[in-house]
């Protein structure tokens, strides 16, 4: 297999209703890679894009086609991926074996979504058909309803409690805000405090408001290519070293392993053990904190702490910029916001950007070498990427 870099990126502001259709956005983040990498549309061989909930936000199926050939990459192959939240990184993983494989040399990957303008019952009601639709959705689950039971369950197999877990996770939610308002793309520009998560209206006991991500409206995308080609495009390419994907079945079907979520760990594995490094050799990760109990599961489950001691990164500061690991200082899904089949590629993105050292000084980590992302797509599609710097 051939190194594959990323060699340009792009990023649209994240919002609570974008006035621009997905094509339009998914190319006005194309377009910003595509220049900062020094090519032209006719130099794209083909096009991932993921996307979840355009069927029903906008009434338009088969955006891909009308993506590629509005960004005049005219008559490329084009494919759209759909795995709830980890969308986009499917398409990038799915991108980063066609081109290792020498099938292509440059391709665009990116993800994009605007489900924010659907207003809640809508999203809520759509977005639930990531759950199992047969049996689990009509008992009354939906996401929220999904966390609050691993919350609970965690408490009762961890024995931590319910009270000082609700801490742990408000100091989630506080850490994703204290950097997401400094992020220029990000939903929610504004700290917050413990008190005012504790104090926040219940959604689903124990998550409460400020525990809960939005719905989101915006896109990602960036270029991947070939070492050989990518010498030529950049002097600074970030290479995708590892790569992980794999499956859980609905809730039920998890029972005996909840609240870990066990195709976590075998993706998470697999980019891991592909780049040839583990979790103590991460600098930056982005993961999947949709609700505040989600990011001390996945920080458990990918190598950052024991099981059962996860919320301790959060209360010693372990994860903050300067700790052991730096979680999430986009913001997060929580504070950056969350357009679902974006949010993939908005992780890769803003690594690629801490690595070139290209954040705001208030969130940029001094020499980035590696980066991990983690996206988790509805009851358990897991997709793990590492990335590394390479200049």
């Amino acid at each position: 297999m051939r190194k594959v870099a990323i060699c340009g990126v792009g990023h649209t502001p994240f919002t609570f209703a974008a006035e621009k259709s997905s094509v339009e956005l998914f190319n006005e983040a194309a377009m910003d890679a595509i220049v900062e990498s020094g090519i032209t549309n006719k130099d794209v061989q083909s096009i991932y894009v993921g996307n979840v909930l355009g069927d029903f936000s906008e009434g338009q199926a088969m955006i891909q086609s009308y993506i590629a050939d509005d960004l005049g990459a005219t008559n490329v192959a084009a494919t759209r991926f759909e795995g709830a939240c980890a969308s986009a990184s499917l398409a990038i993983r799915d991108a980063f074996m066609w081109v290792a494989s020498g099938f292509y040399d440059i391709v665009i990957a990116g993800g994009v979504e605007t489900s924010a303008k659907m207003g809640t019952p809508l999203a809520t009601r759509t977005f639930a058909m990531a759950h199992d639709a047969h049996y689990e959705y009509p008992m009354g689950l939906t996401f929220p309803g999904f966390f609050a039971m691993l919350a609970h369950l965690y408490t009762q197999k961890y024995g931590v409690p319910l009270d000082k877990l609700k801490e742990q996770m408000a100091m989630v939610s506080v850490q994703s805000h204290k950097y997401g308002v400094h992020n220029k793309y990000a939903q929610f520009q504004k700290e917050i405090t413990v008190d005012d998560v504790l104090k926040g209206f219940m959604v689903c006991s124990p998550l409460q408001l400020y525990d809960c991500c939005p719905f989101s409206d915006g896109a990602a995308a960036m270029v991947l290519a070939s070492e050989d080609v990518a010498k030529k495009l950049t002097d600074r390419p970030v290479y995708i070293t590892g790569v992980g994907q794999a499956s859980s079945g609905k809730l039920s079907a998890q029972k005996d392993y909840a609240p870990r979520i066990r195709a976590r760990e075998v993706s998470a594995k697999q980019a891991y053990d592909m780049a040839g490094i583990g979790p103590d050799d991460i600098d930056v990760c982005e993961l999947h904190d949709c609700f505040s109990i989600a990011s001390i599961i996945a920080a458990e489950s990918l190598g950052f702490a024991d099981f059962g001691k996860g919320g301790e990164l959060w209360e010693t500061g372990q994860c903050d910029k300067g700790g052991k690991v730096a979680i999430n200082l986009s913001g997060g899904l929580k504070s950056k916001g969350h357009p679902i089949g974006a949010t993939g590629a908005s992780q890769t993105v803003d690594i690629v950007h801490q690595m070139r050292g290209e954040v705001e000084p208030e969130r940029q980590v001094e020499d980035v070498k590696y980066g991990l992302t983690d996206t988790l797509g509805g009851d358990g599609v897991l997709c793990n990427m590492v990335l590394q710097r390479g200049w």
